[in-house]
């Protein structure tokens, strides 16, 4: 990874691709002002920096003290916003409605009332259409300031409409954002600990949904209600490893916005991450076929100019298109074929450094390492799961303490058994630290342990067999399934029980699949 800045003004100049960097020269030479001119040099320094070195820039503008610095960097940052905002605003619904809002303010400090009323009823209009329901507040607002301090005579008990209108947006805000806290808040619990670990999480989960879930939902019909709804189920399920609901909550996500064409456009975020959702239930329950058609859908999706044009989505999609080939690899048992993506993923994660969050690069570094794993390059496996243990972020325990054992399965592969014994009770004690240890895991640790200083190797088959059948039993049990989801921890004892590859193992499992199908 390159080196990330945490100097806001660099970190816009290097967001900004060639056209935006056109259009702001463009917009700020219109101005001939000295202030202006320095501040297309301070540009022009920041563009050609590959790190941000305050020092170096100093030199590189004679006659800038470091004190006079910050107000030009101030300056510049908010020009630059002000020319993506004129540049952009034809592609966003959100500017254009906010511009027009501005336009019947200036007019209404005019005194201009009826201009003013004008624009706003336009606004209200593609706001209605676009379901922005909270700009609407916002317009209905000024509306009501301007009848109530002016006599307008526009419409006939305009006073009684208008309020019957913001209590019915009113009632709309509050379900909206009754719901989306839910859903945000559900998100928030998995992205610190992953999936439920243990009745006792399932039983706070269900209690925390029970207590925040607005009454009557099934009433629910506007979109917003029913996208972060469908939003909601779909992380409860997730959570306590419901994979069936979460499918079904993830399809719902995807079929309300195909069935709202106008939306996509105007959420197009939310779509691309239902998409995501429903690849990710479909890898959960197996379902090859299915996964497929909707991973074509996501890529052909990902290539129209509305994905192309737009940094956050270009990125977001590349991010779960680049996780479901992969997982796509895990469910065909090809590894080593999936290894040939690497190189380009690791080249985009190189150009997305600058936006991409640490829970996405982990999660990404953890389904490399996995590749690694299931091909047999147990070595670099280790490099990439190290970039997980090294990290000191909170975010995701359940990631974490998986990485480590896979790392520590992977030494076991490498045969480095001098250090398998304090490297086992390390993990050991980190998983039971993080209350993340399931039955599964603790048969694995007890096979480990017991491996190493009692079983000659010609009698660990065996032992592996037994192993095997201790775990098997336990792959259907919801709360066991996380050591499946992270690592086929079952693929990997077949594989040395019947002397074959992991990867073989997983391969043949889809076939047979497939012609069960």
């Amino acid at each position: 990874m390159s080196n990330r800045t945490h100097d806001i003004l660099f970190q816009l100049i290097k967001s900004l691709e060639k056209a935006e960097k056109r259009h702001f020269k463009l917009y700020i030479t219109r101005s001939s002002g000295k202030e202006e001119l320095k501040i297309v040099r301070l540009f022009d320094v920041l563009d050609k920096q590959d790190i941000y070195d305050e020092k170096s820039l100093l030199k590189k503008l004679p006659g800038t003290e470091k004190r006079q610095l910050y107000n030009l960097k101030t300056h510049l940052y908010k020009q630059i916003l002000a020319s993506l905002r004129l540049l952009k605003s034809a592609d966003s619904i959100d500017l254009q409605l906010n511009e027009q809002f501005d336009y019947a303010h200036i007019l209404y400090k005019k005194g201009l009332f009826l201009q003013s009323l004008k624009i706003l009823d336009r606004a209200k209009e593609t706001a209605k259409t676009h379901q922005k329901f909270y700009f609407l507040a916002q317009v209905i607002a000024l509306e009501k300031r301007i009848e109530n301090l002016h006599i307008t005579h526009t419409v006939q008990n305009r006073a009684n409409n208008l309020a019957e209108e913001a209590n019915a947006i009113s009632r709309h805000i509050d379900i909206v954002s009754r719901v989306s806290n839910l859903s945000l808040q559900l998100f928030s619990w998995f992205t610190l600990h992953g999936h439920a670990r243990n009745e006792k999480d399932e039983a706070g989960v269900k209690k925390f949904m029970q207590q925040n879930l607005p009454p009557h939902t099934h009433e629910l019909t506007g979109f917003y209600e029913r996208l972060y709804l469908y939003q909601s189920y779909c992380w409860y399920a997730f959570i306590r490893q419901d994979f069936l609901q979460y499918y079904r909550y993830a399809q719902k996500w995807v079929d309300l916005f195909e069935s709202n064409p106008l939306m996509i456009r105007v959420e197009t975020s939310h779509y691309i991450k239902g998409l995501h959702y429903l690849l990710n239930s479909h890898f959960d329950l197996r379902n090859y076929k299915e996964f497929t058609v909707v991973l074509k859908k996501f890529e052909h999706f990902a290539q129209t100019s509305r994905v192309q044009e737009h940094d956050n989505f270009r990125i977001q999609a590349f991010v779960y298109i680049s996780t479901a080939k992969i997982n796509q690899h895990f469910m065909h048992g090809t590894f080593k074929e999936g290894l040939k993506i690497v190189p380009e993923i690791e080249a985009k994660l190189e150009e997305y450094a600058l936006f991409l969050d640490q829970h996405r690069i982990m999660v990404v570094n953890y389904k490399i390492a996995t590749l690694y794993f299931g091909s047999g390059d147990y070595s670099t496996c280790i490099d990439y799961l190290q970039k997980i243990m090294h990290n000191s972020s909170e975010l995701r325990t359940d990631l974490q303490c998986y990485a480590r054992l896979q790392h520590l399965l992977a030494h076991y592969e490498l045969g480095n058994y001098e250090i398998m014994e304090s490297l086992t009770k390390s993990v050991y004690r980190f998983m039971a630290k993080m209350e993340n240890l399931t039955v599964v895991e603790e048969e694995m640790f007890k096979f480990l342990r017991h491996s190493f200083h009692h079983i000659p190797a010609k009698k660990l088959k065996p032992e592996l067999e037994t192993f095997l059948q201790k775990i098997k039993h336990l792959e259907k049990n919801r709360f066991e399934t996380r050591a499946f989801a992270y690592l086929d921890i079952i693929s990997w004892v077949e594989s040395k029980v019947y002397d074959k590859p992991m990867s073989q193992v997983i391969h043949e499992k889809y076939l047979a699949s497939k012609r069960r199908n």
